[in-house]
């Protein structure tokens, strides 16, 4: 074998121009399956980051009635539906993949905050203790929430970035007093998101997809959540979980927990339903998988090409060498060993050109992500089957070749001219 692949060598390097003239085709199909395949993973990652987000791996799971989330600005509380106690998240923590869980309550474009003469149209939150640690936050300016803010019902709030421009334009809020549906609550902090992420706008579509997640956010001790909306109501939950992939599993095995404990007998289902970002995320990778497909085929059809190249070379090589051939021949050489030279040769050949082609196909990548400002992933998979599939390419088309030298006549291949 080893002496197949040095003669297949040497006979490579003695015709330089013709030898990477064969190989031009391989190496544009398996570069072209590179390129495509990188930039298909890049963008295939940059979405689900723009739905999941950097360095975090938590889910919502949010109470519904029907196909809509449950607002109780508009509906009363359901009949039914038990409040979250601790122990319950202590049940909820032993799910596999969950580390950590935490409930909240919330108002989305709450308009019904004011500092002066300046209004908040964000979201507000009734957080528990946990809330900061499983969603990543932490208080850049001021301090946090303490057992002694929930335990005593005191009216502070924390606030974001987003929310310190929108109602104090610069000015220090730490101690400033907002007004939080007609009650009045001391600003103790702002907070801050320890990975700091935003979704990468390349299209009008991507604006449609991801914009309009960055509003601001105002956090209450959940305690005093009833002395802001007069009434007590169930809560939605997050879960922090192990890792990404643990997201869909773990989301739903709480939201069936929850489920379990609710005894409503109304006319819509209300129920809880994580969010299934991992799902959204397949959802708008498959809307151009089609596309993406046909790329990859049109992408192949070069490597068919490269690969007649080929055979069309060691049939010439061949026709070139029948002389050896019925030397080796005479001298004892069995049909299988000129087979296998031949096709030795042929898969070196086509090797040589697969390993080329993913250098050119990596680079050509990297480019294209520069100038198109489009992300890319170099999958280590891809390119040793890259390399692997030109292998097979050269045996494929190598075999006419092959099997003709090994049928040669040594006696008229000694006559050759």
């Amino acid at each position: 074998m080893f002496e197949n692949i040095f003669l297949a060598l040497q006979g490579i390097f003695s015709h330089k121009l013709r030898s990477l003239l064969t190989m031009l085709g391989i190496i544009i199909g398996i570069a072209a399956i590179i390129t495509i395949v990188s930039t298909i993973k890049g963008t295939n990652e940059q979405i689900k980051q723009n739905l999941i987000g950097s360095g975090t791996d938590a889910v919502n799971i949010e109470l519904y009635q029907g196909e809509g989330k449950m607002n109780f600005l508009w509906n009363p509380v359901p009949d039914g539906v038990p409040i979250i106690k601790k122990q319950d998240l202590e049940e909820i923590e032993k799910i596999d993949g969950v580390s950590k869980a935490c409930t909240y309550m919330r108002r989305e474009y709450s308009e019904n905050v004011f500092y002066k003469n300046k209004s908040f149209s964000g979201s507000l939150y009734g957080i528990d203790e946990n809330y900061f640690e499983v969603n990543n936050f932490y208080v850049e300016m001021g301090r946090t929430f303490q057992e002694e803010d929930f335990t005593q019902f005191r009216k502070v709030a924390i606030i974001d970035k987003e929310t310190a421009e929108t109602l104090f334009q610069g000015v220090n809020p730490v101690g400033k007093v907002v007004e939080i549906f007609g009650e009045p609550f001391t600003v103790i902090g702002v907070s801050e998101k320890k990975i700091k992420f935003k979704p990468v706008i390349n299209s009008f579509q991507d604006y449609m997809t991801y914009a309009g997640q960055s509003m601001g956010q105002i956090f209450v001790p959940d305690k005093c959540w009833s002395i802001i909306c007069r009434f007590d109501e169930p809560q939605n939950i997050v879960v922090e979980c192990n890792s990404t992939d643990d997201m869909t599993k773990a989301g739903k095995k709480t939201a069936d927990y929850l489920n379990s404990r609710i005894t409503t007998n109304g006319e819509e289902e209300i129920a809880y339903k994580n969010d299934d970002l991992l799902k959204q995320a397949k959802q708008i990778q498959d809307l151009s998988s089609s596309t993406n497909n046909q790329l990859l085929l049109i992408a192949s059809i070069s490597l068919i090409v490269g690969g007649i190249g080929v055979m069309n070379i060691m049939l010439v090589s061949v026709t070139e060498r029948t002389k050896e051939i019925g030397l080796k021949k005479a001298l004892g050489a069995r049909r299988k060993r000129i087979l296998l030279q031949f096709l030795t040769e042929a898969s070196v050949l086509t090797s040589i050109g697969g390993i080329v082609g993913v250098i050119v196909g990596i680079v050509m990548a990297n480019v294209i992500s520069k100038i198109a400002m489009t992300p890319v992933a170099i999958s280590p998979v891809a390119t040793i089957i890259a390399v692997v599939f030109s292998t097979v390419i050269g045996i494929i088309f190598g075999i006419i070749p092959a099997m003709k030298a090994s049928k040669l006549n040594p006696i008229d291949a000694l006559r050759s001219e």
